[in-house]
């Protein structure tokens, strides 16, 4: 274990020193909470602060969200085929956009992104088999339990997450109404597993006899 977390490090290690190289002398861009990111098909935007909301529109309407891309994971066009594909801040976000070809012509790059987009692909692959629980409960208890792991802030208290998500997204992430979503997170509270804090921010109490998942 303590090799495999010097690789992790070591490899993140890498990647925000090759995020800071790029920095260098290159606009980035800022981009206000709740604001549409506008992406281009020869462009991979890479967060270097905040968190951004994936999704898309179905038929009748509805959003569906796609997912959550945090610090020094990347995201655009090139790595989708959906239309419409929508991406959305969910807090202020600095964002480095970088052109497929300089890409190609970057092994270094090339090879970090690859990793970064592992994460990705590991997010996604969860939340697919997230939505394969039939009972909407378990669906939400994994989906805090997989948020907490990706934007969790660690407090004397427990875990907090870091971003305030609404209802209506935590809904949009497991297929279920805003209603359910409210009603569960209820429950939750009740039965301590998870509290809110001053922010609204949902937290985990370290000291919970009722946690959300069990381990296994």
């Amino acid at each position: 274990m303590a090799i495999s977390a010097l690789a992790t490090a070591t490899v993140s290690t890498d990647w925000r020193q090759l995020l800071e190289d790029l920095y260098r002398g290159r606009n980035v861009s800022t981009i206000q909470s709740s604001q549409f990111i506008a992406m281009q098909p020869h462009e991979v935007l890479i967060v270097c602060r905040g968190l951004v909301q994936l999704s898309t529109l179905y038929p009748n309407g509805d959003e569906g969200i796609l997912g959550l891309v945090g610090p020094s994971m990347p995201f655009g066009i090139p790595f989708s085929l959906l239309n419409p594909y929508e991406a959305i801040a969910l807090t202020d976000v600095v964002l480095m956009r970088v052109h497929i070809v300089e890409i190609e012509q970057s092994p270094r790059l090339a090879q970090s992104l690859f990793r970064e987009l592992m994460r990705r692909l590991q997010q996604t692959e969860t939340l697919l088999a997230i939505a394969g629980y039939r009972r909407v409960d378990d669906r939400l208890r994994q989906l805090l339990e997989l948020l907490r792991q990706e934007i969790g802030q660690v407090t004397p208290e427990g875990t907090r997450l870091s971003v305030r998500l609404t209802h209506q997204q935590l809904a949009g992430l497991i297929g279920t109404t805003r209603v359910t979503v409210t009603r569960l997170l209820r429950e939750f509270r009740d039965e301590g597993s998870i509290g809110v804090d001053a922010a609204r921010h949902i937290c985990f109490p370290a000291s919970s006899s009722h946690p959300l998942v069990n381990p296994v």
